[in-house]
């Protein structure tokens, strides 16, 4: 960012050697003291995707072995939740009326040994009248049976705020309009398979309880720990030791968790709990799952002047934050990086017999971007013109001041054409079509795809905009970041002492990074929703500076001089006065001055953003085809992604692959699926499609930084860019292979048999 600053350089992460040699410390690793002797519990889960309970018998499981405690909501005592977004949608935390979604938890057992607790769990009865089990969401929409009969409708959460108005006819919207297009496209469910499954830990010390849990979050979690437990906000500590991954889904407290500390009180002991694999596939929170109905419309030269959305949102069997939390940002983002004078979106809420959906990386913007993508391919196609130029003739301009789109949603600076111009030319676009000409020409069975996407994206969007940081130095002149944020494979640890570096002089292996303890990190908003940088990182920018002007007035006093004429020299990270440089003191010295004045070398700052950011670029994918088989190889992925200012392309390269291969895995193989009768077939990773190394190609990534104005760094969100720019791209570049052949659209993941049936259904104009 500036000459001889650290900042801008290919830093190596910090965290790596601890995590590539003894491992990080994850929720079931933790061994504290407290722990000693902790009793494992182990849930029971409904077997029936929709059904009231007539009974539950555990007293077989009360009989069995190591078991200490049995209990189900009734003998618990549970209260209903209302949902703030519908308060008829009320539930326990253990199912007590009814069961809304296989896997949902019905008991738990507490056991000595977790082997205990699971063959009496299986032991465990519970008889059902079976209601129909709704899966679909248009079936759901229109079915008499209800999920919560108090709500008097399965659609639980529905706005008209962006103007479309219930029942809009799409004729009289689109009258003016030389070419309309409508198509149904389907967002499908997927998991989010972090490495680390959910694990957690109770005790109560004292008459308070320490809580481990595996969460983005631990400042945000800790009200739900306390309002489970009808204590004091001082009565619970929530402590996040390493994370094995989160993508959105550990945002949100579950049941499980929730119930940990009522369960150690009962038993005067810790408990413990860890989910298998196939209890994570079917209670973890899944993402994506919305069906969208779109018409874009235009003239014959490529302009696109009207567009129409109206997303059905799968709420899966809860109603909570998580579960409608994507049409919130599907919304306002869907114009996406073009200038459409006339938008109309409206999002319904729907609940299902499935797994409750949570906010999944990217959160409603992938949505809205796979939504307007495909709308503008297929209005390219429709009028014979190449995709490329109908986007670039409807780009909104260049902007380096705020610019509010037809929904009212305010970006902050862009430059979609830039991004576009630069990915097109790294990935010689002319040649890919002359390529795919001559392949359709030769008849080939391997046929060439190429699809684009152009993005922008809201990050940092969630209230309140702001996070804490606290710096603090010791007598050795080393020093520990306290942060709000909870990394889960981000590297704050690199960046943040980086950021602190740079204001300091303290080289960056000097710093530790404190986090997810809400004793000790009271105040934070948690990492979600690509804040982390431009808000947590840039509190600690803030408090790094804020700290060198306290060691400054400290420093005069020991350099007998004026404040004005110290100098921090951070090649060295000593202080001296203005032409004396030899005579220098350490920040350890300042240190032990501050302490033996009665006082702390210690800073805690806040930074609040006005707005969020609006990271945005381009993608392009290159697929081949098999006509034959369907089969889908994935050859290229080129993506041009501009998260403002760099503190380090080597973590921003980190994110971005991620992000991509997240992408490309739903585009291609992703797809969580249920029969008729709500049972997940898809509940492990034998059966569930979670893309690895060997479908993915190396990804050509090409930087490109427009700062924002929102933040004195310039900084914006990376953390779901990559997702949001590949999933388009990607299922373009395989509809695009076939298109010669009559295909219109294939539903994503483009699986070769879904590939295959579009090419028989169009080439017998079914």
């Amino acid at each position: 960012m500036a000459g001889g600053s650290i900042l801008g350089n290919r830093v190596e992460r910090k965290e790596d050697p601890k995590f590539l040699t003894s491992g990080g410390e994850y929720a079931d690793d933790v061994q504290h003291p407290l722990l000693a002797g902790a009793a494992q519990a182990v849930f029971v889960r409904s077997t029936a995707a929709h059904g009231t309970i007539r009974s539950i018998d555990v007293d077989e499981a009360r009989a069995m072995p190591g078991v200490l405690a049995v209990h189900t909501a009734e003998t618990l005592g549970l209260e209903p939740i209302a949902s703030p977004f519908n308060p008829a949608a009320g539930r326990t935390l253990l199912a007590s009326d009814k069961v809304r979604h296989v896997g949902e938890p019905i008991a738990v057992v507490v056991a000595e040994t977790w082997q205990q607790a699971a063959d009496a769990a299986e032991t465990v009865f519970a008889d059902y009248d079976i209601l129909p089990a709704l899966v679909d969401l248009e079936e759901a929409l229109a079915s008499d049976t209800l999920i919560y009969e108090a709500a008097g409708s399965n659609a639980v959460f529905d706005t008209t705020a962006l103007g479309m108005p219930e029942n809009s006819p799409a004729e009289e919207f689109f009258a003016d309009c030389e070419v309309t297009v409508a198509a149904t496209f389907l967002n499908q469910r997927v998991a989010p398979c972090p490495l680390e499954v959910r694990a957690s830990a109770a005790v109560w010390d004292g008459g308070r309880l320490t809580q481990w849990v595996s969460t983005q979050g631990a400042q945000g979690a800790k009200a739900a720990f306390v309002a489970a437990n009808k204590v004091d906000d001082d009565a619970v500590r929530i402590i996040t030791p390493d994370i094995g991954g989160g993508f959105g889904a550990k945002i949100d407290q579950y049941a499980e968790e929730l119930l940990l500390g009522s369960l150690a009180k009962e038993l005067g002991r810790p408990v413990r709990w860890r989910e298998t694999r196939s209890e994570s596939m079917m209670n973890l929170g899944h993402g994506r799952a919305q069906l969208q109905h779109v018409t874009i419309g235009g003239t014959r030269d490529g302009d696109v002047t009207h567009y129409q959305l109206h997303a059905i949102q799968d709420s899966g069997g809860f109603v909570a934050m998580g579960t409608i939390l994507a049409p919130f940002f599907t919304r306002p983002m869907a114009p996406g990086v073009y200038a459409i004078p006339n938008i109309e979106v409206r999002t319904t809420s729907v609940v299902t017999n499935t797994t409750p959906t949570t906010a999944y990386r990217g959160a409603g913007r992938p949505e809205a971007t796979a939504a307007i993508e495909r709308a503008m391919d297929m209005f390219a196609l429709e009028i014979g013109k190449d995709p490329v130029d109908v986007r670039r003739r409807n780009l909104i301009p260049k902007f380096s001041e705020p610019y509010t789109t037809s929904v009212q949603q305010t970006y902050d600076v862009g430059d979609y054409e830039g991004a576009l111009d630069r990915v097109l030319e790294a990935a010689g676009y002319d040649e890919l079509r002359a390529e795919q000409a001559a392949r359709r020409a030769a008849g080939d069975a391997k046929q060439l795809g190429i699809g684009v996407s152009v993005y922008v994206e809201i990050t940092g969007g969630v209230d309140p905009k702001q996070e804490t940081a606290t710096i603090e130095v010791n007598d050795d002149g080393t020093a520990q970041i306290y942060t709000g944020t909870t990394p889960q494979g981000q590297g704050h640890d690199t960046a943040w002492s980086m950021l602190a570096s740079a204001e300091t002089g303290i080289p960056i292996d000097r710093f530790t990074l404190v986090f997810g303890d809400t004793d000790r990190n009271p105040v934070g908003g948690g990492t979600m929703g690509s804040r982390s940088l431009q808000q947590g990182g840039l509190a600690v920018s803030q408090a790094a500076s804020e700290i060198v002007e306290k060691a400054k007035r400290i420093a005069a006093q020991l350099l007998e001089a004026d404040e004005a004429d110290i100098v921090l020299d951070t090649d060295t990270g000593a202080f001296h006065v203005t032409g004396t440089p030899a005579v220098t003191t350490s920040w350890g010295d300042i240190a032990v001055a501050a302490r033996q004045s009665g006082d702390e070398l210690t800073l805690n700052t806040t930074f609040v953003a006005d707005m969020p950011t609006f990271p945005f670029g381009a993608h392009i994918a290159v697929v081949e085809v098999d006509v034959d088989t369907g089969q889908v190889t994935h050859l290229r992925q080129v993506a041009c992604d501009d998260a403002g200012r760099v503190v380090n392309p080597l973590l921003l390269d980190g994110q971005i692959h991620g992000g991509i291969a997240q992408g490309a895995a739903q585009a291609l193989l992703e797809e969580v699926r249920y029969d008729v009768d709500g049972n997940p077939v898809t509940s492990n990773l034998a059966d569930y499609g979670m893309i690895s190394a060997t479908e993915l190609p190396s990804f050509e990534v090409i930087h490109m930084e427009t700062p924002t104005f929102v933040n004195p760094l310039g900084v914006k969100g990376i953390g779901e860019s990559g997702t949001i720019g590949s999933t388009p791209a990607v299922q373009s570049a395989v509809v695009d292979a076939v298109s010669h052949l009559g295909v219109r659209h294939i539903d994503m993941p483009a699986t070769a048999e879904r590939v295959w049936q579009a090419i028989q259904a169009a080439g017998t104009g079914s």
